[in-house]
């Protein structure tokens, strides 16, 4: 694997507690408050392409890790 493929944007975790989602049933909703349920759904069908499906699929993998006390100091 090439280095840079090892390294996670620094920005990702500050963006999860700031940007909405902007399509669906939860439109408007930060990507860090998404229900679980919801994350699954996408893991299940395929996230979307792009920034938002890593995105998702980052906080999917937080939160099914038990790691969502690490955005708290992010949040504003």
């Amino acid at each position: 694997m090439p280095e840079s493929d090892n390294h996670m944007d620094p920005t990702i975790l500050t963006q999860l507690v700031s940007v909405k989602m902007p399509f669906g049933k939860y439109k408007d909703v930060l990507l860090c408050d998404l229900p679980v349920s919801y994350l699954e759904w996408f893991y299940a069908k395929g996230f979307p392409p792009g920034k938002l499906g890593m995105q998702l699929a980052t906080i999917y993998e937080i939160k099914m890790n038990g790691l969502t006390h690490l955005l708290r100091p992010l949040r504003k």
